[in-house]
C-alpha cells in the first residue's frame, strides 16, 4: 500500500499566460505558492478474489472489470499513460473541496502518478512528475488546461514559473526574507465562496478569447516582476495587495464567465471593509476567494462576509511526496521524493 500527498495552490499573477495557446508564441510567467491542504491518495493492488477488478473511492465508488470502464477521467487517463492494467483500489481524500479554484485536479493527477510510480519501485523526480500530469492532462485527456497547476503542485513552495516560446519551463524560488514571507501570509485570507464549477470548461472559452486579449495577457505577465519586486524591495505590502486587485481587474475583463454579480458583491463587500485586494482563484465562475488584508482589519472583514467560510491556510514547500509506503513483508513507513528547484525542461512532449 502506499499514500501520496499532494498540496493544492494559491497562484498569485501571471495565470492564463500559462496556457500553450499563449506561451507558444509570447511566453509566460506565473507567480504561485502551494499551500498546507492537501490531497491524499491512496493505493493498492487489489487481489483477485473479488468481483470487480477495480474499485475507486472518491465523491463516488466505481467498481470496474477494466480500465475502459473507468469514469474518473484522471485516473483513466493516467492508467492510460503508464499502461498499467492490474487491478487496483484507490482512494482519495481532500482537505478542501473539487472545482475550486485551487489545482485540485492537477494535484489529483500528480498525486495519483507519484502513487503509482511509487507503487511500483519507482522514485519519479519532481520534473517528471510535472511533465507527466501535463501530458495526462493536455495531450491525453485534451482538457483545456494550462500547464501552472502540474508544475507547482509537483514541485511546491513560493515560486515563478517561467514559460518560454520553444515549449520549456523554468522554475525559481522566490528568495525573500523569513519576515517578509511571515508578513505576507498574515495578510491573506481565504474564503469559500460555495460556488463550484469546472474550470476546463470556462477556460476553453479564454483559450478562444486569448487572440484578441493579448494587451490584457501581456500586463498580466508584467505583473509578476512587479509583484516580485514589491516582495523583494522590503517595501511597504500594500502594494503587493494594490497590484492583486490589479490584476483582478484586468483577469475579470478577459471573459464574462470569470467573475458573477455574487462574487463581485463580495468582493466589494470585503473591499469596504477594509481588504485592499484580491482574486477569485483558478479560472473563474466560483470556488476561492483570496484576500489581502491589514491584520488589524482582518475581523472586520470576517464580520462584513459572515456566513461565508473563511479558511486559515499557511504556505507549504515539500510539493507531492510519498508519505507512505508498505511493501509486502515489510512495515517501514518510507518517503519517496527528490528536491529539484531549478529546471529548464520541456513542458510537453
Amino acid at each position: 500500500m502506499i499514500i501520496s500527498r499532494t498540496p493544492f495552490r494559491i497562484s498569485f499573477f501571471g495565470g492564463g499566460t500559462d496556457y500553450p495557446v499563449w506561451f507558444r508564441e509570447h511566453g509566460g510567467a506565473v507567480l504561485a505558492t502551494t499551500i498546507d491542504k492537501y490531497c491524499y491518495i491512496t493505493c493498492r493492488y487489489l487481489p483477485p478474489f473479488f468481483q470487480h477488478r477495480s474499485r475507486l473511492v472518491y465523491s463516488k465508488v466505481e467498481t470496474v472489470m477494466s480500465n475502459d470502464q473507468i469514469e474518473h477521467p484522471a485516473v483513466r487517463g493516467v492508467l492510460e499513460h503508464l499502461r498499467i492494467s492490474d487491478g487496483l483500489e484507490i482512494h482519495h481524500d481532500g482537505d478542501l473541496p473539487a472545482r475550486t479554484g485551487l489545482g485540485s485536479s492537477s494535484a489529483f493527477t500528480v498525486g495519483f502518478l507519484h502513487a503509482l510510480y511509487g507503487l511500483n519501485g519507482r522514485m519519479p523526480t519532481k520534473l517528471q512528475l510535472a511533465n507527466d500530469a501535463i501530458h495526462v492532462e493536455q495531450q491525453v485527456l485534451k482538457e483545456s488546461v494550462g500547464s501552472q497547476d502540474q508544475i507547482i503542485a509537483s514541485f511546491g513552495g513560493f515560486n515563478r514559473i517561467d514559460f518560454s516560446a520553444d515549449r520549456r519551463f523554468q522554475v525559481s524560488p522566490v528568495i525573500v526574507s523569513e519576515d517578509q514571507r511571515v508578513h505576507l501570509q498574515e495578510h491573506l485570507m481565504l474564503f469559500f465562496t460555495g460556488f463550484s464549477r469546472t474550470a476546463s470548461e470556462i477556460a476553453s472559452e479564454q483559450i478562444q478569447a486569448t487572440p484578441s486579449k493579448a494587451q490584457e495577457l501581456r500586463l498580466m505577465q508584467q505583473m509578476v516582476d512587479e509583484a516580485i519586486s514589491i516582495l523583494q524591495g522590503g517595501d511597504d505590502l500594500d502594494a503587493f495587495g494594490r497590484l492583486l486587485h490589479e490584476g483582478w481587474q484586468v483577469k475579470r475583463s478577459l471573459t464574462n464567465r470569470i467573475s458573477t454579480p455574487q462574487i463581485d458583491a463580495l468582493y466589494e463587500t470585503a473591499c469596504a471593509a477594509g481588504a485592499i485586494g484580491g482574486k477569485l482563484l483558478g479560472a473563474g465562475g466560483g470556488g476561492f476567494l483570496l484576500l489581502f488584508v491589514r491584520p488589524q482589519e482582518q475581523d472586520r472583514v470576517k464580520e462584513a462576509l459572515r456566513g461565508v467560510l473563511h479558511v486559515p491556510f499557511r504556505f507549504e514547500t515539500s510539493g507531492s511526496r510519498i508519505i507512505f509506503y508498505e511493501s509486502e513483508g515489510a512495515r517501514d513507513a518510507m518517503p519517496l521524493d527528490r528536491d529539484e528547484v531549478r529546471h529548464n525542461v520541456p513542458v510537453s512532449r
